[in-house]
């Protein structure tokens, strides 16, 4: 039997893009201070966490979690581990933790992401031969098969045209996205959530997407009518998020605070030609195990790493408009790969901690080599 589980605290940094005001920030500085904020409040104390799992895709191998959770003065005995399936890292740490504390393996975990596009390290394949030079690359291969292994930017823009979203059509999207984020920043929802920096106390992406900056915008890949510009494609950035989760029944006992109940996910494979089209399945599928409808979500917070692939993962399921990505998305915030899913996740909890009891909410995203991740909470 399985334990119920939940969610005491949820916060992140603010996101700044490749080179801005967080760049600086080796992974320990940008994620002790979210660390310690979360932990704080959620009231545990630092001897009450029993791990802590983080995402994180660009660091280039060690163990990032355990370097923050030393940095933040969390005791030696405190496990911890970092996992790497690129975006969707983040979300996946967090379910991997309310796993844990199901199954009864672990009473109090924090779990999110971090990332540093600025700090990340240049990758190289070492020569194998005396005398060759070492060659630059910018990724890895997801799958064997090349033919099967697009560039998620390119694969992003054939979808386009496949479906027959126009880049007008993707504009607006952006446009809103930004839009949403600027009436978060203005009427003070975000304060929740955020960690403030030296010099960056919100999201500095975020701006007013007038149409006439976005018809300045080059194609960045595919053709004049379909394709994808700096504005309908989520930006490189840095960032962390955390999330405390624990037994229920011990959160209750102890009296710390319950913002939300973990209430299921799913973690799904699909076409790696498609990868932008894969949150459809894990959002479905979680969906019917809970027996939920798509119009009884009350928030949804999806990955908009495109606008193409943000509109292609919601066209269909009935969601209410006004309930998607209700603060903006990574449209006007930057994409920090392996944390962009635990921000999600934060961005869901402080969304339906203002709502009522029982009301419900998805976060998904998904990963190059075909890989996806939903997640489904409830307010307690």
């Amino acid at each position: 039997m399985t334990r119920p589980v939940v969610i005491l605290a949820a916060r992140r940094t603010p996101v700044a893009p490749r080179g801005g005001a967080l760049a600086r920030l080796d992974l320990a500085e940008l994620g002790v201070p979210v660390l310690q904020a979360v932990i704080a409040d959620a009231r545990t104390g630092l001897a009450a966490i029993d791990e802590v799992i983080l995402g994180n895709a660009l660091g280039a191998g060690g163990n990032p979690a355990r370097l923050v959770a030393l940095a933040a003065g969390l005791p030696d005995a405190v496990s911890a581990m970092t996992l790497d399936r690129q975006c969707c890292s983040g979300l996946d740490a967090v379910v991997m933790a309310a796993r844990s504390i199901a199954a009864g393996d672990a009473t109090v975990v924090v779990a999110g992401g971090i990332e540093s596009f600025s700090r990340a390290p240049i990758r190289m394949h070492r020569p194998l031969e005396k005398g060759d030079e070492a060659v630059a690359y910018d990724r890895p291969a997801f799958v064997a098969d090349a033919a099967r292994d697009p560039d998620p930017l390119q694969a992003a823009a054939r979808l386009a045209v496949e479906l027959g979203y126009s880049r007008v059509v993707q504009e607006q999207f952006a446009r809103a996205s930004h839009a949403r984020a600027l009436a978060a920043q203005a009427d003070g929802r975000l304060a929740h959530e955020l960690v403030p920096f030296p010099g960056l106390d919100r999201d500095a992406f975020t701006r007013d997407l007038r149409p006439e900056l976005m018809q300045r915008a080059a194609v960045l890949a595919g053709d004049a009518d379909h394709g994808l510009t700096s504005a309908t494609v989520a930006v490189e950035a840095d960032a962390a998020a955390m999330l405390v989760l624990a037994d229920e029944a011990q959160a209750r006992a102890q009296g710390w605070p319950i913002l939300c109940r973990f209430r299921g996910a799913t973690l799904a494979g699909g076409d790696p030609v498609d990868p932008a089209l894969v949150p459809r399945q894990a959002m479905a599928r979680v969906l019917q195990r809970l027996d939920w409808t798509a119009d009884s979500l009350s928030r949804v917070e999806l990955m908009e790493a495109f606008a193409v692939q943000a509109l292609a993962c919601l066209f269909g399921f009935g969601f209410d408009s006004t309930a998607v990505n209700a603060g903006g998305g990574a449209l006007s915030r930057g994409h920090p790969i392996g944390a962009s899913g635990a921000i999600l996740a934060v961005r869901l909890v402080q969304e339906l901690r203002a709502l009522p009891a029982g009301s419900r909410g998805l976060a998904a995203i998904a990963a190059v080599g075909g890989l996806a991740t939903a997640m489904a909470l409830e307010t307690a």
